[in-house]
């Protein structure tokens, strides 16, 4: 049987700032403003978001500007910049793959940050060059969790067809810096999120290495307003509801049980635990949820330090860290979350 194999993985990130650093020279100023104390409850929510320091494609004397930039403006910069970092994340997990361009049979982009037509994917199609007959797939605005239901259909795709293909996740979520408010949850984003671009070629194999195995979802549509990915005339706004941990809590333990019965397997044979670092919450929320090790996350919490929140490049930063201690002694789970309110997660062995 032909099974979908993670055959290399690679990443490009914007230029890298101090999380200290962004707040004394830009959001400091940013949430001052007309809200005296909007500053002071921002700059505790930078204090205790876990991150040491992020990436932006978007230069710190832009982002002073940014919140004032129509939605237009922003889709324009992403078009601007998203293709050219994409562009490098592919070629280098091409080159892991030792894959070349010509066998992509088909490449799927997942984004939340930027849209037009032509897009990434096309340009992407232009510059590295595919094959005119490659097939093209936009995830688009799923929000965080994103990588895996794509993940999950480009791995069908390599299965089915016995073709590599190749997943993209480029998000360049600073273009989307909102106007300063005393919203809690406004001073959240703005601390945790981050720009980058990870890539992932999937190759049929049926030898040793990580496959997909499986991919499973769990929605909860009572609670759909608890996390937002709102389209304003100044970019995308986020809602975070300070109940999301509690509801990830809850629901991620039936999820991965389920996912792992499928397969006969039981949660203390998961040798790796590739978690969407959402913020020290929600992994802390996760743990919980999960009765795991408190040292099962540390992945995830060295990504959230060193790169921010990415949206959905995230989970695929977490997976490569899992992937450079060398082979898992078993099989591996990966998980992200996102507006619905959902989990998604996939099996890899």
């Amino acid at each position: 049987m032909v099974t979908a194999g993670l055959a290399g993985i690679g990443m490009a990130l914007p230029p890298q700032y101090e999380q200290d650093w962004l707040w004394d020279n830009v959001f400091r100023a940013h949430f001052s403003g007309q809200h005296g104390n909007g500053s002071r409850i921002a700059a505790r929510m930078f204090d205790t978001a876990g991150v040491a320091r992020r990436h932006s494609a978007t230069a710190p004397f832009e982002l002073a500007d940014a919140a004032d930039w129509s939605t237009e403006e922003r889709m324009r910069r992403y078009a601007e910049r998203a293709p050219a970092l994409g562009l490098r994340a592919v070629r280098q997990a091409l080159a892991a793959a030792g894959t070349e361009p010509d066998e992509i049979g088909l490449l799927a982009v997942a984004t939340c940050t930027g849209y037009g037509t032509p897009g990434t994917d096309i340009e992407l199609a232009r510059t590295l060059p595919l094959r005119a007959d490659a097939r093209r797939l936009l995830v688009g605005h799923m929000g965080c969790h994103a990588a895996i239901p794509a993940l999950g259909a480009v791995a069908d795709y390599t299965a089915a067809h016995r073709r590599p293909a190749v997943l993209l996740c480029v998000e360049l979520t600073s273009l989307h810096v909102q106007p300063a408010t005393r919203d809690i949850d406004q001073a959240v984003v703005h601390a945790l999120f981050s720009d980058a671009a990870a890539a992932v070629v999937v190759r049929p194999e049926d030898g040793p290495g990580l496959r997909v195995v499986d991919v499973a979802a769990r929605t909860d549509t009572v609670r759909r307003g608890h996390m937002t990915w709102r389209v304003t005339d100044l970019g995308f706004r986020m809602g975070l509801s300070p109940e999301v941990p509690e509801a990830l809590s809850e629901h991620v333990g039936p999820l991965v049980k389920d996912l792992l019965a499928r397969h006969g397997l039981d949660r203390s044979e998961v040798a790796g635990w590739a978690v969407h670092p959402g913020g020290p919450r929600v992994l802390d929320a996760v743990a919980a949820g999960l009765d795991l090790a408190p040292t099962a996350l540390d992945p995830s919490r060295k990504v959230l330090a060193e790169h921010g929140n990415c949206s959905s490049a995230t989970v695929l930063l977490v997976l490569d860290e899992i992937r450079k201690a060398g082979p898992p002694d078993g099989p591996i789970v990966m998980l992200a979350f996102g507006p619905g309110l959902t989990l998604y997660a996939a099996l890899l062995a």
